[in-house]
């Protein structure tokens, strides 16, 4: 009988704890006895390609990644913290969502920066939602798959045979499509400009790009222009994803957003039929199986 694995997730909106036993898995509110913990981190930077045991060493190296993901990395340590104080004899292991990106083309991963930021300060793209990625790879046998993730945060990304080719997410989680308060990208020159000119200071962008843009800043998805500006951005991410592929066999969807919202997925994929045919699918994100499937095997349980 397979280890009961308890997993943690702390996102940028909520904290879901799920105990799985087996290939089943039911939500708990509190941190319920099992034989080992797998904790979802959300940015492993270059370092973290593979789930990792953690000891003091790995909750430093997370608490220096924090500020490429203070929504998500923060989070994460303080419920580790609570779960290795209240199940202190078993094992924690972190799992990362950067860790299914890490098969991403050097091409699709580099910006066009200087060397010394590429080389000495590993700036380039990494990519999240990796683990409900995943989960949703693992339910649809597809060659040529692009994943809608959309819920507070967004994401969309290119799977070809089973491995991430692109995804719209790169140095950070802010990267990529609006999301419900993320912007999204932007112009680097505007907000240079906001820096320069309006006299704001890095803090103020920090705070407006991570929690006063994206749905919030649009009037969500009941305004027309909010609808309009989203399912138009995640559109033509599809379509760049597309392209990494080579062609698109089936278009998923997954999140709170993707999963609930149909006239979303219609306005997708309106605009998306002058790719020609292909399926569509809304697939719920299980990434707590993802997650203990990962602690199984690297503790051999």
């Amino acid at each position: 009988m397979p280890a009961t694995i308890l997993t943690v997730n702390a996102g940028s909106t909520s904290l879901k704890r799920h105990l799985v036993e087996g290939d089943t898995s039911r939500p708990v509110d509190s941190y319920a006895r099992a034989d080992a913990v797998g904790h979802r981190v959300v940015h492993g930077g270059a370092r973290f390609q593979k789930p990792t045991l953690i000891d003091d060493e790995v909750l430093a190296a997370i608490e220096e990644l924090s500020p490429l993901a203070p929504l998500h990395n923060q989070p994460a340590l303080t419920t580790i913290r609570e779960a290795v104080a209240a199940l202190p004899d078993v094992p924690h292991v972190a799992v990362f969502d950067t860790a299914f990106h890490a098969s991403i083309p050097e091409e699709a991963a580099t910006y066009a920066i200087p060397r010394r930021w590429r080389e000495e300060w590993a700036v380039r793209r990494y990519g999240f939602h990796g683990l409900a990625v995943q989960s949703v790879v693992a339910q649809l046998a597809v060659e040529r798959l692009v994943v809608c993730h959309l819920g507070g945060g967004c994401s969309v990304t290119a799977v070809l045979g089973g491995r991430s080719a692109d995804t719209t997410m790169g140095f950070s989680p802010l990267e990529g499509v609006p999301m419900e308060t993320r912007s999204g990208s932007v112009d680097p020159g505007a907000l240079l400009y906001l820096l320069r000119e309006h006299g704001l200071s890095v803090e103020d962008l920090d705070r407006a790009l991570e929690h006063e843009s994206g749905l919030v800043a649009l009037g969500g998805l009941d305004d027309p222009l909010g609808f309009a500006v989203y399912t138009y951005r995640v559109a033509c991410a599809v379509a760049q994803m597309t392209t990494a592929l080579g062609g698109l066999e089936t278009l998923a969807f997954s999140g709170g957003v993707g999963e609930n919202r149909a006239d979303v997925r219609d306005a997708v994929v309106g605009r998306l039929r002058f790719l020609g045919d292909f399926d569509v699918a809304v697939v719920p994100a299980r990434e707590e199986l993802v997650i203990a499937a990962a602690v199984r095997d690297l503790l051999g349980v």
